[in-house]
């Protein structure tokens, strides 16, 4: 089966440690989006009248206050498993505070998995 399994990394400076343990599990491509959760958001809005969109750059700049999100697609069950288990050994229980959250999805169909890299 296919699987898409995405990680959203509260600790940042984990996160190059998390590609390394994907890779060494058998993980061959990761798309990774800078992104940010609700709860981070609102710490950082100091006024509620200024539009959400534009005002992130300038509310935001210059602090790290973002997560990294990982996902890559999986058509092998082991790998599944050993990135899984890659993820919390770098990350730690992902039931404690300010760790991230982890979660595979099924895919029903996926084009351009097996690419030859010449």
């Amino acid at each position: 089966m296919i699987h898409l399994l995405v990680l959203v990394l509260d600790e940042v400076e984990k996160f190059r440690s998390v590609l390394a343990a994907w890779e060494a599990a058998g993980i061959k491509g990761v798309t990774i989006i800078e992104s940010t959760g609700l709860q981070r958001m609102r710490r950082h809005i100091v006024r509620d009248d200024i539009p959400l969109i534009p005002s992130l750059k300038s509310i935001w700049a210059g602090a790290e206050e973002h997560h990294r999100t990982l996902f890559t697609v999986i058509d092998d069950d082991a790998v599944l498993e050993r990135a899984i288990q890659a993820a919390e050994g770098v990350v730690g229980d992902f039931s404690l505070p300010n760790t991230g959250i982890l979660f595979v999805v099924p895919v029903s169909r996926a084009l351009g998995l097996h690419r030859r890299t010449d």
